[in-house]
């Protein structure tokens, strides 16, 4: 058994026998798998990718390292606003991922399940609200919530509030596109700004946050010139690498770091040759630890994942100059809001532009959005010509998957890919 797996077991077994001891077990694990991502990165994927899973290993252990410099959001809390009291955003959804380097979210799932929390919630976040219940995770001194898009968010922060006292905005997204809804979220945003005055002790610069905004644009036409670049040539990438991306796209986002690591990333992809082989356009989350998927999927040159809905969501262009009403207009527009039924032809819009070869949808457990509307994306890819194939699972509890049946299914799929070529 390697030091690392010995580590491993031996923080799991701290954080079921003593969980209060255990915070600062779990912490140094995080720094000890910063150092090793910097020291000695993945070689079988691109540069890129290594540096940002470097990159996403130090927020999260920076973060937990130090007292009051983060607070708990969800992925699509605005992180703008915390960067400009210079705070890091730490996602529930996120968090419960990097629980399961130590082998832990089915303890924490059983936990929070025994404390009386409803069995049909999200996994993320009864591995999540597990590991706060159970005194291995150590409570911030704020949070930050959306309506968006799951139904778990609020009652999660309802729940941390009234039994660990952390405190939280909640962000309350209006489905209408329109003038009246725009105002009535950027007065929200602006409340958050000052809330975040009151418990921070710092004062909100409007200033500070215009900058950010402005870095933010800077990253957004990078990353659309890496996905342009991704449509053509060979990246080579795990499954786990589109979640960290899908981190720095919503956490680090407006970021210098962020910004400066999408340059980068477009600049190494430019060293890489054509991709010959199928491209796939997955559509929601991604479990990452599944057997069968990083098979296929991690590292392949044969078939490549292009960068999927949760990482595209909102590609809306931010005004400097009223940064409140566009922050509101970015969440709104974000894809997530609204009907399935715009997301679906959203999605097909998507497709014409990236020209996937098919596309896999993923329907996480307990997720009613996802499982109702992949019905309604299946016609519509139907409309381009494109193949779909809908796989049900469990992006965290890993007693929810059943790796026969999707080794079955996904093979069949992309015989059948395989088959229309010839």
């Amino acid at each position: 058994m390697s030091v690392v797996d010995s580590y491993i077991n031996y923080v799991k077994k701290e954080a079921i026998e003593r969980p209060e001891k255990s915070f600062g077990k779990v912490v140094f694990g995080f720094k000890a798998n910063k150092l090793k991502t910097r020291l000695l990165p993945r070689r079988e994927i691109a540069k890129g990718y290594q540096r940002l899973e470097a990159m996403m290993m130090s927020l999260v252990a920076d973060a937990l390292a130090k007292e009051d410099s983060y607070v708990w959001g969800n992925i699509f809390a605005p992180a703008e606003i915390m960067e400009c009291f210079g705070l890091k955003t730490l996602s529930v959804e996120c968090l419960s991922c990097y629980m399961t380097g130590y082998h832990l979210e089915d303890h924490f799932i059983d936990y929070a399940q025994d404390l009386g929390i409803a069995p049909t919630l999200c996994s993320y976040h009864k591995t999540f609200l597990g590991a706060v219940e159970s005194g291995v995770l150590n409570t911030p001194f704020y949070g930050v919530t959306t309506s968006l898009s799951c139904d778990g968010n609020l009652n999660t922060f309802r729940y941390l509030d009234k039994k660990q006292g952390v405190p939280f905005t909640l962000l309350d997204i209006p489905y209408e596109d329109d003038e009246d809804s725009v105002n009535y979220l950027a007065h929200q945003i602006k409340e958050l700004a000052l809330q975040l005055e009151k418990h921070t002790g710092k004062p909100f610069r409007e200033e500070k946050l215009r900058t950010i905004l402005r870095t933010e644009n800077e990253t957004r036409e990078a990353l659309i010139e890496f996905f342009d670049l991704l449509k053509e040539r060979l990246y080579p990438a795990e499954l786990i690498s589109h979640l960290y991306l899908m981190m720095g796209v919503h956490l680090l986002i407006g970021t210098e770091e962020f910004r400066d690591q999408v340059r980068f990333m477009v600049e190494d992809i430019k060293q890489y040759p054509k991709f010959q082989g199928k491209k796939i356009l997955w559509v929601h989350l991604l479990p990452f630890y599944q057997d069968t998927l990083k098979a296929y999927f991690n590292s392949s040159g044969k078939y490549q994942l292009i960068p999927s809905d949760i990482v595209l969501d909102s590609m809306e262009r931010m005004d400097e100059e009223h940064p409140f009403h566009s922050m509101a207009r970015k969440i709104i527009h974000n894809v997530y809001n609204g009907s399935y039924q715009n997301k679906a032809k959203w999605l097909q819009r998507l497709a014409q532009e990236l020209h996937p070869d098919a596309v896999i949808h993923f329907c996480h457990w307990g997720c009613k959005q996802a499982s109702g509307g992949s019905v309604l994306l299946k016609e519509a890819m139907k409309e381009e010509g494109i193949p779909m194939l809908i796989l049900d699972g469990d992006g965290i509890d890993k007693r929810n998957n059943h790796d026969g049946q999707i080794k079955t299914r996904l093979e069949a799929f992309l015989e059948m890919l395989e088959g229309e070529e010839e």
